[in-house]
């Protein structure tokens, strides 16, 4: 006589954007032939920005409520929880963690590694919507539209901003120079050309065949910073890119160029800006990403002319809830099922992988 097999523990990890609940319909829809014991926590995020926690960044959430809610789960399927080494440590049941990110910047990945755990995550989950947002910043500095909105509410009408001297310019016919030509890079390209810009693109990761079929040129990165009247930013974080915008090649800038920034705050030197902005330089700022998040009260960018400021707002649609969560339930079903995850951070921890994996 057979026992039934015990249903699979897992915990879903959510916040106020993407809810613990996302995470359970996605999962059950994802392997409807599995039983599952679903346990569930919600942190702070975004109500309360993320930050460092224990050894890992961009967390939300202690160590201390992480661990309660874990239990003795296998699967954990989280957003900002933050997974250090200590969690990991302290979770010999855990035998997979989910996030919903497109990175895992909230996990000890080298923790959860030496303990034989897979983490995968989420690439272009939030795609489409960062590259929108991207436009409509490029759109908001290029056409003055929060400061004439800002300035008709308090009574004045900007009628000067007219004159051809303050008048803005289009998109249509304009280069337009984008670092980093991954998921979110890729469809703020297509937008443009469908605007009629033409478009440089600065990765040495991008196949110059697709770049071509693509309708972009690729050029270095001191090439696209004197060429491109608009310049946004769509890389990652690594050593290699950290500042990769600073005080030396921001110079190569057109005068009165502008500058978006949508992706990481630690892409770009915050230093050179507001003198930038001061003298003319720099054109126009708009920023969803900063060095500090949220920017101290004494902020130099504060008093700075022309900058247009968001709360890290662009990956923030319902669609990128709903798709976090079904990618990361499709990447626990796989590792259910015994398949390989389509995302995988560390693939050397994978059951099989070289004897690693936790056993089942």
């Amino acid at each position: 006589m057979t026992t039934a097999k015990e249903p699979i523990k897992v915990l879903a990890s959510g916040d106020h954007f993407i809810a613990p609940q996302l995470f359970v319909d996605a999962l059950k829809s994802a392997a409807p032939e599995l039983e599952f014991d679903f346990r569930t926590q919600t942190t702070p995020w975004p109500l309360e920005p993320f930050g460092p926690v224990g050894n890992v960044k961009e967390a939300s959430g202690t160590e201390e409520q992480l661990l309660e809610a874990l239990g003795d789960a296998e699967i954990a399927l989280v957003q900002m929880a933050p997974f250090t080494a200590d969690v990991i440590r302290e979770a010999p049941n855990l035998k997979l963690i989910g996030v919903a990110r497109g990175g895992p910047v909230n996990v000890d990945v080298e923790a959860a590694t030496a303990a034989g755990i897979p983490v995968t995550f989420t690439p272009g989950r939030n795609a489409a919507a960062a590259a929108e947002f991207a436009i409509g910043l490029m759109l908001a500095a290029l056409r003055r539209i929060p400061s004439s909105d800002a300035e008709l509410k308090k009574g004045t009408w900007r009628g000067d901003y007219y004159a051809i001297e303050n008048a803005g310019i289009e998109l249509d016919g304009t280069t337009v120079g984008l670092v980093g030509y991954g998921a979110i890079g890729s469809i703020v390209a297509r937008v443009l050309r469908a605007f009629g810009s033409h478009v440089l693109v600065a990765d040495p990761y991008t196949d110059p065949a697709k770049a071509e079929a693509d309708g972009v040129e690729l050029v270095a990165l001191e090439e696209l910073l004197r060429r491109s009247s608009v310049v946004s930013l769509h890389a990652r974080v690594t050593p290699e890119t950290r500042h990769m915008l600073n005080a030396d090649n921001l110079k190569l800038l057109p005068e009165g160029a502008v500058l978006v920034n949508s992706a990481r705050g630690e892409l770009m030197d915050y230093g050179p800006l507001p003198e930038m902005l001061r003298t003319g330089r720099l054109g126009a700022l708009a920023l969803d990403v900063y060095d500090v998040e949220p920017p101290p009260a004494d902020w130099p960018l504060r008093q700075a002319p022309n900058v247009i400021t968001t709360p890290h707002l662009a990956g923030a649609t319902r669609q990128t809830a709903d798709r976090a969560a079904a990618i990361t339930a499709a990447q626990a079903a796989a590792f259910l099922r015994g398949e390989r995850p389509q995302f995988v951070t560390n693939p050397e921890a994978l059951p099989g992988a070289d004897g690693a994996g936790r056993p089942s």
